[in-house]
């Protein structure tokens, strides 16, 4: 099986009105999965599979969620966002006994891992959500940690986003967690799902709106992405070394990042690629780049 399976073109893992699906039917993939659907008034996706846990993220628009748990209805009002270079939006965790029907207007994705661990639904307001600025100079970027461990109390999932301004570098140096070395690295599965858009009021260049991304192999597989990436692209890291995200001049970069994966504990421990881990030290000197964090449209 050729390694670019692992790099997926909007459109190509559509299925049943979903834009993009994810899941155990992709071969090779097992931990994670995504969801991204756009939707219109007067229409819905249904959410109706329990052990399954997720979030339901707003990438533009506002949604509501109808969920059942328990025999227990209950309506979460989503605010969501303009776009995802609008600010963190509010998001909705699921129980893995939560079945769920979204509606509203706009773009949404849902974050997903099968378990049979049960943690409470809750809903995490925008205000809540915290904004880390990471790395400095052209490496810095903007991350928003509403699904980690320190915020959120998951079964199995990490999810956060990250923004990248236009000539910035991120995901950088390149890294890896395929392996379990205990207090160092955990094995984590990772989807990454992109949209980009120009920088400014530049509405008639938006289809062309791109960034770079890369992944290659380590001891625990071959990959090989050298790719440019356009909204509502997907790249799965089942292993392997994976960065830059690189935005291109002019255009901001955005990427959701999904990941679970099979050991014990819930944790996120990486470790950098021993050739380029070095350009971390160099941070120390710059500053965080002047763009971030990013600004709501209209400020």
């Amino acid at each position: 099986m050729s390694e670019n399976r692992w790099f997926h073109r909007r459109g190509e893992l559509a299925h049943d009105g979903w834009e993009t699906v994810v899941d155990r039917s992709v071969p090779g993939w097992e931990h994670t999965g995504i969801r991204v659907g756009s939707l219109e008034p007067g229409h819905s996706f249904g959410l109706k599979t329990t052990g399954v846990e997720r979030i339901v993220l707003p990438l533009a628009g506002s949604f509501t969620v109808l969920s059942e748990e328990d025999g227990v209805t209950t309506s979460t009002e989503l605010a969501g966002r303009a776009s995802v270079f609008d600010g963190p939006t509010d998001v909705l965790y699921l129980s893995s006994a939560a079945t769920a029907v979204v509606t509203g207007s706009g773009r949404f994705a849902v974050a997903e891992s099968r378990t049979t661990v049960r943690k409470p639904t809750i809903h995490i307001p925008a205000e809540s959500v915290p904004v880390e600025l990471r790395g400095a100079g052209a490496s810095s970027r903007e991350v928003h940690n509403f699904g980690v461990p320190s915020v959120l109390d998951a079964a199995r999932l990490i999810v956060c986003e990250v923004l990248t301004p236009a000539d910035n570098w991120s995901s950088y140096p390149p890294h890896k967690h395929d392996e379990h070395l205990a207090g160092r690295e955990s094995r984590l599965e990772e989807i990454y799902y992109f949209e980009a858009e120009p920088v400014g009021d530049h509405p008639d260049h938006a289809d062309g709106a791109f960034g770079l991304f890369s992944a290659y192999s380590s001891p625990a597989g071959q990959i090989d992405i050298n790719a440019r990436v356009f909204s509502g692209d997907v790249a799965l890291i089942p292993f392997g070394y994976h960065g830059p995200a690189v935005a291109a001049p002019g255009y901001d970069l955005y990427y959701l990042n999904v990941m679970a994966g099979p050991d014990p504990e819930r944790e996120w421990l990486i470790s950098d690629d021993p050739a380029h881990a070095w350009v971390r030290d160099s941070w120390t000197e710059q500053r965080i780049a002047a763009r971030l964090p990013f600004q709501k449209k209209g400020q």
